[in-house]
């Protein structure tokens, strides 16, 4: 009988990544309106909801050998005064004070003897509020899969009917190493029928087969012709363990408006804000960015709607150019627009899902090289993810959620990444950089809140002179936006 429940090629590949200065985890920061609940109450509402989300009871065990991917097993040991913890802020309780805060827990690493998850609660932010830093590993949960767990730990009115008591739970034993190692061993030998069967139905259908193979084949193509062209910037540089970490308040109505009046979607205008930001930053450092089009890997649900709630990582990727190139906002963000729109027509992402599907049947030895071998090569300059959340207010012991803030984990040549999160009707920007290497995060953030005020008041200028069209202009850079 088998032990456990194994880790997915993708979920593995982010254990394989996190080696050295890089963290695999993901995190949040969110801010509560009112007086913080007591520690004691906080811990026993988490432990009142674990039987929802039984995965967080779970530590990750690893076969001996490296002869197959982790398993999940239930943690006999379970400790939740180890995973929920409690601190406060020092007065005035800044938000750059608790941003602060934020960016050091980020910076230490998920204990994997244990489940790889913790929660910590924050006293004292000013204005009479307090907060959660919430971290959990990569490998456990993704962005919106997160989102929908955040969803049953909160409640969804503020006076909800309360229980108090955790529910009974009786954890599983825990395999041996020589039960892991004869499970990975038993399951490594059974795949020769998966492939047989697959041989066979190749067998009865051939034309749809091959069809459907050629056109996998030319996705995963495009995605590899595209993956590999990012450029050299100040970006891409070798990381150290310690993080820096900032925040951009947007209104989602504003960013519909601008939508709306320039063409595209709510993700290019997002995209289009963080190509203005990084323009402006790279200037102000004195780097040129005469012809310079950087790239971000934009992370993209595959979840269907009948995984939502479950953990695990169903994720694919696009390469999204952006034109740092570009001075005029309405104009990049056209070219954003047009830009997306032919990468979605290459189906990009699904080569991107081929691939990490592919990893599912790679011998774990040579899935972690490539995993390591990936992480030093320069595929993409940042990671930018919009993870849309819950359009409705969200309450923690009667304690309303007001923002939240995503944390992004550094690949190992990347010094900055933009974290975005739509919420009740507002969408916050979380920029997670390198400690050494972008110490002006700050400014960066100034700089994404000054390229969000652009665009709208560009396209405010635009709507009152009524000549401009309201659709994506297609076409080559102009020359004149070519300069520094």
């Amino acid at each position: 009988m088998a032990h456990g429940d194994r880790l997915s090629g993708l979920d593995a590949s982010f254990l394989q990544l996190e080696h050295g200065p890089a963290h695999m985890h993901v995190a949040s920061t969110t801010v509560f309106e009112g007086p913080a609940p007591e520690y004691e109450e906080f811990r026993d509402h988490i432990a009142s909801r674990l039987h929802l989300v039984p995965r967080f009871r779970q530590k990750l065990r690893f076969v001996p050998f490296g002869q197959g991917r982790p398993v999940w097993v239930d943690d006999p040991r379970l400790n939740l005064d180890y995973h929920v913890r409690h601190t406060a802020l020092p007065p005035p309780g800044t938000e750059d004070q608790l941003r602060t805060l934020a960016a050091r827990i980020f910076s230490q690493r998920l204990d994997r003897s244990k489940p790889v998850w913790e929660m910590w609660l924050i006293d004292g932010l000013d204005g009479g509020r307090f907060a959660i830093v919430a971290k959990t590993h990569h490998a456990l949960v993704d962005g919106v899969s997160g989102v929908d767990i955040t969803t049953v730990l909160f409640d969804l009115d503020p006076d909800p009917e309360r229980t108090s008591e955790p529910q009974p739970w009786l954890p599983e034993p825990e395999p041996s190493g020589a039960q892991l190692l004869a499970d990975a061993l038993v399951e490594r030998v059974a795949n020769p029928a998966a492939v047989v069967r697959g041989t066979r139905a190749v067998l009865r259908a051939p034309r749809q087969m091959a069809s459907a193979a050629i056109e996998g084949l030319e996705a995963a193509g495009s995605l590899i012709r595209t993956g590999l062209a990012a450029p050299p910037s100040p970006l891409n540089r070798r990381i150290g363990p310690y993080r820096r970490f900032a925040w951009v308040r947007a209104d989602l109505a504003e960013l519909k408006r601008i939508k709306g009046e320039a063409g595209g979607t709510v993700n290019d205008v997002i995209l289009a804000a963080v190509t203005g930001a990084l323009g402006r930053h790279l200037r102000s450092r004195g780097e040129s960015t005469r012809d310079l089009e950087l790239r971000a890997m934009v992370p993209i649900s595959v979840r269907t709607d009948d995984e939502h709630g479950a953990l695990g990582n169903r994720v694919s990727a696009m390469m999204a150019p952006l034109p740092v190139w570009c001075d005029d906002p309405i104009e990049r963000l056209r070219t954003v627009t047009a830009r997306m729109g032919d990468l979605k027509s290459s189906r990009q992402a699904v080569g991107a899902s081929l691939l990490t599907e592919a990893s599912d049947f790679a011998p774990p030895t040579i899935a972690a090289q490539a995993a390591r071998l990936q992480s030093r090569q320069r595929f993409f300059n940042l990671v930018v993810t919009n993870v849309p959340g819950p359009q409705f207010p969200l309450y923690l012991l009667g304690r309303e959620l007001q923002d939240v803030f995503p944390m992004v984990p550094l690949a190992e040549n990347q010094a900055v990444c933009f974290g975005i999160m739509s919420y009740n009707g507002r969408v916050n920007f979380g920029i997670t950089a390198d400690y050494d290497a972008m110490p002006g995060v700050e400014a960066l953030a100034g700089d994404a809140r000054a390229a969000i005020d652009e665009l709208s008041a560009a396209v405010a200028s635009q709507d009152g002179r009524g000549s401009e069209p309201r659709q994506a202009a297609r076409g080559a850079k102009p020359q004149a936006e070519q300069k520094v």
